[in-house]
């Protein structure tokens, strides 16, 4: 769903002249070309949540990658990342992260040749490996639930590519270059559990189709010193100017092709000079509103949590089960983009999200709540589940026990009636009570539930029969 042309237009003409009305002088001339103007000026928004994907795995790739050496939760562009812990309050690469599974991950070039990925017997373990395009599309999503949890092997071929592949080794093809594989390895945590994740993912294997099947040594990384490491990736994706993202989405494009469907809706582009296969031709965005692009635009992005119909707000928590594969749906995949790139498709995992508790007011560290579930109906997953506590910017919030979400691996206890209280406040409940305590910051926060691989059959979050209780303020 998209806010429709005439609402737009009513508002971004308050926007692009700063004032409603012109004051007494100005021609006649002048409102008309502010008024032809507005087509334009929609175009362009519409352009920017078109590419905000693109850009922001663009923008991650290079932070993620920007590296001599694997190591810690970056690594050379074809060499795994393997998270050997959750991470923790200081991590800033991308939003939302989780704190129930270890990524295993690693960012190819598939626009050359193919890439082989090996994955090794899980032994019964969750896991699930989705490859992502540089569109955020996930084009295939090997793992427990699709394809078992045996030993696996694939070839990762990008556009136009034609060949044969070895015995054994199954075709994904990727209608971009670029590719991001975002493994997940459930674990609970503990020393034990972390070595055996760990020693599954050193089994994990990643190699160019010409080096499969004999000795490979990557290449050392190179680092290019002029990459912001510190900035976190929306940020720097928000403050780029128009013309800046325009030229790096037009880029990106040249390697990274738009979908067949996407056609009709990119055609009216060249109007502001942005062509797929072409260079951005900046003389042909205007510049007295080019400045008011990029913030109009995100703000309309995030507008999509209150008016798009595909997101349910239900009891507080808004989730949509149109997540990894968006279509058209181009407000809907940059809102997923913006708040938690990397999203599954719903049949592995949804996201509820509450920025609100039951009484309609923003949460706050200052208040204590309690959510309540019922007996015998904690959130129905086949995987896992977990509520994980943000920050007002969708990361971590550093807390005494390190806990930044909660699940039944904290051994949950249960009222009296078989019902489970999760309680959600900035100061710990008491010593008795801690393993149902989700900390929370002294300020404003979000809260994120995940079901991964939810029931599809009664109760479920898919088909509406599992209702999400709300998060009560309480005295």
């Amino acid at each position: 769903m998209s806010i429709s042309r005439r609402s737009a237009a009513l508002a971004g003409l308050g926007l692009l002249t700063g004032a409603a009305v012109p004051p007494p002088g100005v021609a006649l001339a002048e409102g008309l070309r502010l008024f032809e103007g507005m087509e334009d000026f929609w175009i362009a928004s519409e352009a920017y949540i078109y590419g905000y994907p693109l850009v922001t795995m663009e923008m991650t790739r290079r932070i993620m990658t920007n590296v001599a050496e694997a190591g810690g939760l970056r690594a050379p562009m074809g060499q795994l990342i393997k998270a050997r812990s959750y991470p923790d309050a200081s991590f800033r690469d991308v939003t939302a992260p989780n704190a129930d599974t270890l990524y295993t991950t690693t960012w190819l070039d598939v626009g050359s040749e193919p890439w082989v990925v090996s994955l090794p017997d899980m032994k019964g373990r969750y896991a699930l490996f989705p490859f992502l395009d540089g569109w955020t599309t996930v084009f295939q999503v090997p793992g427990k639930r699709t394809t078992g949890t045996g030993a696996q092997t694939y070839a990762i071929t990008g556009p136009g590519w034609t060949g044969t592949l070895p015995a054994g080794v199954t075709e994904y093809k990727s209608r971009t270059s670029i590719v991001w594989l975002l493994g997940r390895i459930y674990c609970t945590g503990t020393p034990q559990d972390y070595a055996e994740v760990h020693a599954l993912q050193d089994q994990v294997r990643v190699v160019p189709l010409s080096a499969y099947g004999r000795p490979y040594t990557p290449p050392a990384g190179r680092v290019d010193p002029a990459i912001d490491m510190r900035t976190a990736v929306r940020d720097q994706v928000n403050a780029m100017s128009a013309v800046q993202y325009f030229a790096l989405l037009a880029e990106l494009m040249k390697r990274n092709p738009p979908a067949p469907a996407d056609a009709p809706h990119i055609a009216r582009f060249a109007r502001i000079g942005l062509v797929p296969g072409r260079d951005f031709d900046a003389s042909k965005l205007r510049a007295d509103f080019a400045g008011r692009i990029p913030q109009v635009s995100f703000d309309r992005i995030m507008l999509q949590f209150r008016i798009n119909a595909a997101v349910k707000d239900i009891n507080g928590w808004a989730y949509t089960t149109r997540t990894g594969i968006y279509g058209t749906d181009y407000l809907m995949r940059a809102l997923v983009t913006a708040i938690g790139l990397g999203a599954n498709r719903p049949q592995d995992a949804v996201y509820p999200t509450s920025l609100k508790d039951a009484d309609g007011d923003e949460y706050s560290g200052a208040n204590r709540y309690v959510m309540r579930f019922p007996p015998g109906q904690l959130p129905p997953a086949e995987g896992f589940w977990s509520l994980t506590m943000y920050d007002a910017d969708y990361f971590f919030v550093a807390n005494p026990l390190n806990r930044y979400s909660i699940s039944a691996r904290q051994d949950l206890k249960r009222n009296a009636d078989g019902s489970v209280d999760l309680l959600i406040q900035n100061a710990s409940p008491g010593a008795d009570r801690e393993s149902n305590w989700l900390p929370a910051p002294t300020g404003k926060f979000i809260l994120m539930l995940r079901l991964y691989w939810p029931s599809e059959t009664d109760p479920s979050i898919l088909d509406g029969t599992w209702v999400i209780p709300p998060a009560r303020k309480v005295s």
